[in-house]
């Protein structure tokens, strides 16, 4: 006899395990099915060890600055072992944490390999389970290019660089993207000689332009060589050293490294569901869903990064969430792409939410942009991190909050603010005439929304 659920979610990540609580919340019977660890990649292999990695080495690097702040601080050093303890730790902390939520919820978890066996039918290693519903939440993973295979030794996905064997002494970062350059802000920091390689004309290349180039000049000033608008051709591996073929402009040229990461984006896990022969749609491994994550197919759907960008835990989640309150018969309310931040957490911290300039302008928009620098803010100066800026868009018309642009020390957290504006509809004369604290790093927000109208008072 097959166990019946009112909803089977496959996969436990932050899409999959929020969806089962939601659910549960909502009185359904619901049953998740996980084939390696409770909160998928971004609580064990994603976002949560690498901030945990970033936090040691953001401490390690403020030590060395010790002396700016009155403070001394001799013979620094640090334990490469013990900083990816505590990194495995946070994550171990987190994932058992997943399981006591299953068990507060009662929801059914079953661990191991689910298929698709026809309509409203999943097989897990032998065991049928049916459902009325069925949430597909399988993730993403490292997307592999030929001649850039990892081998966990030489060349490492983000999986090894979580778990390094050794500190490299001259690394290779293949992409600029948000895991590229975290990993390479974390090994440059910690004493590596980094080299970042982007085909594209930038790094950072999703971000505003002016965001780019001031990261860039950052990161240069931190050590870091980065080489835009260059592929990587192949890599040859001999005697513990990589060969790198690098070609720019129409010329290759070699460089040696010990160590290279490659951080080329991601592909959707679709293989071995059974999704061709229910007949779901599937483009560039990413299952194709509307705008309520609906398959198309009666009583499937498929949230987070399987179904495609942005690839963010956070909007997983909330997929989960109006998907949950959809079967339970809810009024759901679809995911807007332009009210979800984007957040990387390099040193500095880079965050952004809606149109950067460049589109806004391409969409039609007439606009009036505001910055407001680090420099110009008393509690970032007396922070010690007086450099980077806000910027924000409007449209000069209505007034509406079109994006928003931030680098600098916790850009990450103040974005949130821009969210809430943008998710309001609110426009310049609400954010202007609102009351920001003092003194806090917050208060720029308001200045740039200001200075986009010639008002700003502190620059």
């Amino acid at each position: 006899m097959a166990d019946n659920f009112d909803m089977i979610v496959i996969g436990a990540g932050p899409g999959g395990y929020v969806a089962a609580i939601r659910g549960a919340q909502l009185g359904l019977k619901v049953a998740i099915i996980e084939r390696e660890n409770l909160g998928g990649i971004c609580l064990n292999w994603g976002c949560i060890p690498t901030k945990a990695l970033l936090r040691s080495a953001e401490v390690f690097h403020l030590m060395h600055r010790a002396k700016e702040f009155g403070l001394k601080a001799d013979g620094l050093d640090f334990d490469l072992d013990a900083v990816v303890k505590r990194s495995r730790g946070v994550s171990k902390q987190l994932s058992s944490g997943i399981g006591h939520l299953m068990k507060k919820n009662k929801v059914t978890v079953v661990m191991g390999e689910a298929k698709l066996a026809g309509k409203g039918k999943v097989v897990v290693d032998g065991k049928e389970l049916t459902a009325k519903n069925i949430v597909l939440a399988t993730g993403a993973r490292a997307r592999t290019l030929p001649g850039l295979e990892a081998d966990g030794d030489l060349v490492w996905t983000y999986r090894h660089a979580l778990e390094p064997k050794r500190m490299p002494k001259k690394l290779l970062v293949i992409g600029s993207g948000a895991i590229g350059i975290e990993f390479a802000s974390f090994f440059n920091t910690m004493g590596a000689d980094t080299t970042v390689v982007e085909v594209m004309d930038r790094v950072l290349p999703v971000e505003d332009a002016e965001i780019s180039a001031f990261a860039k000049k950052a990161f240069e000033k931190q050590g870091m060589k980065i080489l835009e608008k260059t592929t990587v051709k192949k890599l040859e591996k001999a005697n513990g050293r990589v060969t790198a073929h690098l070609e720019a402009g129409g010329k290759t040229t070699t460089q040696e490294f010990d160590t290279v990461i490659s951080a080329v984006g991601i592909v959707g896990n679709v293989e071995g569901l059974g999704l061709e022969e229910l007949g779901v749609k599937i483009e560039r491994t990413h299952v194709l869903v509307d705008e309520y994550c609906r398959t198309g197919v009666e009583g499937l759907y498929a949230i987070g990064d399987i179904a495609g960008a942005p690839w963010l835990a956070h909007k997983a989640s909330h997929e989960g969430v109006m998907v949950a309150e959809l079967i339970a018969g809810q009024h759901a309310h679809p995911i807007k792409p332009g009210t979800i931040a984007g957040c990387t957490y390099c040193s500095p911290q880079v965050a952004s939410v809606g149109l950067t300039e460049a589109r806004a302008k391409e969409a039609g928009y007439e606009v009036r942009v505001g910055k407001f620098p680090f420099i110009g803010n008393g509690k970032a100066i007396a922070l010690g991190e007086a450099e980077g800026f806000v910027k924000t868009v409007f449209d000069a018309k209505t007034g509406e909050l079109l994006g928003a642009h931030m680098i600098g020390a916790e850009v990450t957290e103040l974005i949130q603010g821009y969210v809430i504006g943008r998710t309001l509809e609110t426009t310049e004369e609400d954010l202007m005439n609102t009351v920001f604290p003092h003194p806090t790093l917050s208060e720029m927000m308001h200045e740039s929304v200001l200075d986009a109208y010639g008002r700003a008072i502190h620059f």
